[in-house]
Formats: structure tokens, sequence, C-alpha cells
């Protein structure tokens, strides 16, 4: 292959139709493909029926095992420019093995979302405690991430509360981070000409994978506490509850007597949402930036959101539509939005400002490249500064490389 080849090593194989971390690989994908990059994308995952076709962007994909010194010949010959980790998790796993035989590959991490947060934020709420940055410091999934981050040249963020967290909590170099949300088209006035009207569209509309423990909880917790009042306000309303993955939990909560839907995987997001009037995304734990809350901006649809799913994704702008806590205020907010076209004008408007502004694609992609080439020029000063990822990096502190050395022997004895 030509020099410049990027290796993409995914923890699953992207779905775009179905998750915004599959979105948020795609806009990737693209980046790197303008910039003439040789793509091929490796993971360990099965493939599915909602995995991107690969082959049809010409991107080379290759299968690859864990704890297997077959992927040391692999990344030898294939010798990349970069490589890019999709989540903290595959850099624990093949991070040493890309620093031993590519050393002067650059190193990405693409955070996704801070899953430690994610991940502590989930079991708070389930134990009905608040969350706290005390308890997230104290974590060994905080640990585990944050060492990743260290060990990786730069680490792509995609939440102002998380690259906060990471600089102003835990001191990190700014250096090793770059705030890049998702990469989106500007909403063009042609755009807002096509969509339909306020008179025009009707209902409401939840959205998200069900895979996505957040996600789900959100979903019940529409259901029992926040519909109900709503539809006592609007006795003829509907929502309708759409996403890939959905459970048999969820699947139950088909009520069409209370106007309570659940119709699963969405073949055109867009479509659906575009015809709704009204989006719900009733968040009580999570992390990062959410797909869902900027495809329904693009949309023109306004959301009515928790702060934590508003998090990281508007940088003081008015947000598209509402943010409230209890279900009593969601549920106030909802109607009023669905009942009153100028308010439901201006949030529309609002949404449209975010996306242009804080998702500008054109903008984002110029900071990406720009920090690229820096970090090209500049690697072996780049790596002398970040100490504490070279401490990270040395062989006393890679448990993770012998126990993967350790397992591999094993598995040849069996």
């Amino acid at each position: 292959m030509s020099q410049n080849v990027l290796l993409v090593i995914g923890f699953t194989w992207p779905e775009p139709a179905s998750t915004a971390a599959g979105n948020r690989m795609l806009q990737l994908l693209d980046f790197f493909k303008s910039k003439g990059y040789a793509i091929v994308f490796a993971s360990t995952a099965s493939k599915t029926e909602l995995s991107l076709n690969l082959d049809a962007l010409e991107i080379e994909s290759k299968s690859i095992v864990l704890n297997d010194s077959g992927f040391d010949t692999f990344i030898k010959d294939l010798n990349p420019k970069i490589v890019l980790f999709d989540r903290f998790l595959t850099e624990e796993q093949f991070g040493w093995r890309v620093s031993e035989n590519v050393p002067n590959a650059l190193k990405i991490l693409d955070t996704e979302d801070l899953h430690s947060l994610r991940k502590v934020r989930e079991v708070s709420h389930k134990k009905g405690i608040p969350f706290s940055t005390k308890t997230w410091l104290q974590e060994d999934i905080t640990k585990r991430e944050v060492a990743s981050v260290l060990r990786c040249d730069l680490s792509l963020m995609v939440s102002t509360f998380e690259m906060q967290l990471l600089t102003q909590t835990l001191k990190l170099d700014q250096s090793l981070l770059l705030h890049l949300p998702f990469l989106l088209g500007n909403i063009s006035s042609v755009e807002q000409e096509s969509w339909l009207k306020f008179s025009e569209r009707e209902n409401f509309i939840c959205i998200g994978n069900g895979k996505h423990a957040p996600n789900v909880d959100a979903v019940l917790w529409l259901y029992q506490e926040i519909w109900p009042l709503i539809r006592k306000a609007l006795p003829k309303a509907q929502v309708a509850v759409y996403g890939a993955y959905l459970p048999q939990q969820v699947k139950e909560l088909h009520k069409p007597e209370i106007g309570f839907l659940v119709k699963g995987w969405a073949e055109d997001a867009n479509k659906v949402l575009s015809h709704s009037r009204i989006n719900l995304a009733t968040l009580r734990f999570g992390a990062g930036i959410k797909g869902k809350l900027t495809t329904v901006m693009q949309n023109g649809t306004p959301s009515v959101t928790t702060s934590i799913g508003a998090e990281g994704m508007y940088d003081g702008l008015p947000w598209s539509g509402a943010i409230a806590e209890t279900p009593i205020e969601i549920a106030r907010e909802a109607i009023q939005l669905y009942t009153c076209e100028k308010d439901w004008l201006e949030a529309q408007q609002n949404g449209i400002v975010l996306v242009n502004e804080l998702y500008n694609k054109e903008k984002l992609s110029e900071r990406l490249a720009i920090v690229l080439e820096h970090l090209h020029q500049n690697l072996e000063e780049h790596r002398i500064h970040n100490f504490m990822g070279s401490l990270l990096g040395h062989q006393t502190m890679q448990s993770t490389k012998y126990l993967s050395k350790w397992i591999e022997e094993k598995n040849k004895k069996e």
C-alpha cells in the first residue's frame, strides 16, 4: 500500500443506520478519504446486517483476533501512518502491539464518549445516589480509560464537558486532546424551505439504539412517569419509539390505547423525525454528545431533553427546545412546545444555529487537519513532553501486554 495508510481498529463494525457511534466513525472515514488515505478497518467483532458496507467506500475490511501475534505481522506489513483506536478498549488490547511494531505511526484515540463517565453515572443512578467526580476518579475503569488517553498521541473528544473534565479536573495536557464533535453539513435555506411546517407535523418521537443502557432507561422513564402527564393534557397525542435492537421490556410497552407506540428500527430515521413535531430525549445518565439530538435539529424538530441529554452540546447558545429535569417539568415543556407555534419556531431556529456554528464540517475538518500535520512534523518532541504517556508504555506498566502473551501461549497448548 501507499505511505498514506490509516488503520482503524474498531470496537465494532460501524452501523451508521442504527448508532451515533457508527455515524461518528463514518464522518472520520470520510475525512481521511478526503485527505487521500488508503483505509483499512480491522475489528475483532462480528458483522451484522446493519454493518456499513465498507467495500462500497473502497475501504478494506480485516478481521483480527485478540491475543494473537499474527496481528504483529499484519501491522508491520501494512505499515500505517496513522492508527485510529475506536474507543479505549481497543487501545488497551492492541496499543502496545502498535507501539512495538510500527513505532512511528501516529496513535489516535477516538473516545466516542468517556465510557468511564457513562458507566459511573449509570451505577450511581441505579443506586439512587448523586454522581460526583470524586466517585468517578476512584473507579478502575476511569484509570484505565485515562491511561489509554495518555498512551496515545491525540484523543478526539466530542463533548466540551468532557474536555473540561480532563483538562481542569485531571490537568491533562491540552496538546493530547482535540475537541472534535460531529462533523455535519450546514443546514441551508433550501433545506429549511423543504421542512414540513408546524401545522403539517404531529405527535412526539423518541429514538435511540436499544443496546445503549441510557436509551432503554429513557424509554422506561418516559412510559412510567412522563407520558401519562403529556397524554392527560393532549389526549389524542401519540409518541412513537424507534430504535434498533430494542429489548423485550421496551417492546412490551407498546400500548396504542394510550398513544404509546413501539415501532422498532427506522430504516429512514430522517423521514420519521421530519414528520414529528417534538422529540423527547428523557435521558437520566450517559456521556458524550447525542447523535439523535443533532439529527433532529437537522430535520427541524425541536427536542425536550435533560441536562445530561444536552451536556457538552450547545456551548452556552440557546437550546433547540427545552432542557428540564423532573417528569412534571419535562411534560410541561413538551406540551408548551407542542401547542405553541411561536415557541416551536424559535426552538427550530435555535437548532439551525447550533448545527451551523458548532458542528460545521468544514471548520472542524480544517481543525483536525492542522493538528495532524503539526503532530506528523513534531511527533518525537510531542512524545518527549508526554512523559506520563511514556511512563505508562514502559514494560513494568504493561500488564495487558504480558497477560495477552500468557493467554496466547495458553491457547497454543489447548
